[in-house]
């Protein structure tokens, strides 16, 4: 038992970590044990959860940026990662990447966003977001004396075009 104690450190949820291992840990200088300052764009994908090519597209797109070592590989700063969840929490309401874009654009260069930032970024989005609600609300709302009418008339049908208020845009798709 003793030589068990001596061998490892219990943890909560019985992780154990070799004594060796810990004497090395307190021995080691403080900033190499300091997370890496930069991230490989796989690593950025491993902890945000999105495909290395969507990581792409938002670089190509200026919602995030990274610089290239003397290999010409991708690093990201560790900022990127918040910057990242905020564009996927705007992506899931709905907003658009170019809205997002211009969003994260009027922040200052380079800085992550922070708590402050995000109620200005989602206060721009709210009044959109809450018009949309309201807009699927209404459409589920009706939609059970719509299913199986056979109308399809694009003059008359409330859900496809209410009082005909499409026809002044002119011909052609307008949703």
């Amino acid at each position: 038992m003793k030589k068990a104690l001596a061998e490892a450190v219990v943890k909560p949820g019985k992780l154990r970590i070799p004594v060796a291992r810990v004497v090395a840990d307190a021995q080691a200088d403080p900033s190499e044990l300091c997370e890496k300052s930069e991230l490989s764009v796989g690593e950025v994908a491993s902890r945000s959860g999105l495909a290395v090519s969507a990581l792409h597209f938002y670089e190509s797109r200026g919602l995030i940026a990274s610089v290239r070592n003397a290999g010409n590989q991708r690093r990201y700063p560790r900022s990127v990662l918040r910057r990242v969840a905020v564009i996927k929490v705007a992506q899931r309401m709905g907003v658009p990447l170019a809205a997002i874009a211009e969003a994260l654009q009027a922040l200052p260069a380079g800085r992550t966003p922070t708590v402050a930032d995000w109620r200005r970024l989602s206060a721009r989005w709210r009044d959109d977001l809450d018009e949309r609600i309201r807009t699927l609300t209404a459409l589920r709302d009706k939609l059970d004396g719509c299913i199986g009418c056979g109308c399809l008339s694009l003059k008359v049908c409330p859900l496809r075009n209410a009082q005909d208020a499409l026809a002044q845009e002119g011909p052609g798709p307008h949703f």
